[in-house]
């Protein structure tokens, strides 16, 4: 014991102070990836019984195929989405540094969901533009990343 309370000692207190956040921060991003697998366990419930329930016992009577067609590629992008995220916390779990390309990557796919299931009726133009220059600056930066890193490979 008291080998331990030497060695605690010799540590300066910011150092112990930024272990004991370390530790903090490592069991914050597993709760949050347990989390994200009971998330992403109830969206995929959540889509077959969507599919089941308007795709597979579709009324022939009823023309809003293309409704049920968008609704459904949004309810698999949003599992698509959560995957990604829960990608970027184990990859942090990993190496403990937050993967630049992995969070553009997902921000992306995040906006074609948003433009897939855009109803363009109800939307402005203004808010199309919006999510034309999201596209393309996450786009660019996309690329930067990736061309940086296949420099330093």
């Amino acid at each position: 014991m008291r080998n331990l309370l030497r060695q605690i000692r010799k540590y300066n207190k910011n150092e112990n102070c930024l272990y004991l956040i370390e530790k903090i921060e490592e069991i914050i991003a597993k709760l949050l990836s347990i989390t994200m697998v009971v998330v992403i366990f109830f969206a995929i419930i959540d889509l077959a019984i969507y599919v089941i329930n308007k795709v597979l016992i579709w009324d022939i009577n009823k023309p809003n195929f293309n409704d049920n067609l968008f609704t459904t590629f949004g309810l698999f992008l949003n599992v698509l989405i959560a995957l990604e995220i829960l990608e970027n916390i184990t990859a942090y779990l990993r190496k403990n540094v937050i993967h630049v390309e992995l969070v553009i990557a997902t921000s992306l796919i995040a906006v074609a969901r948003k433009i897939i299931i855009l109803d363009l009726d109800k939307t402005d133009g203004i808010q199309v533009i919006g999510l034309a220059i999201a596209v393309f600056a996450l786009s660019i930066s996309y690329w930067i990343i990736r061309s940086k890193l296949h420099k330093n490979e």
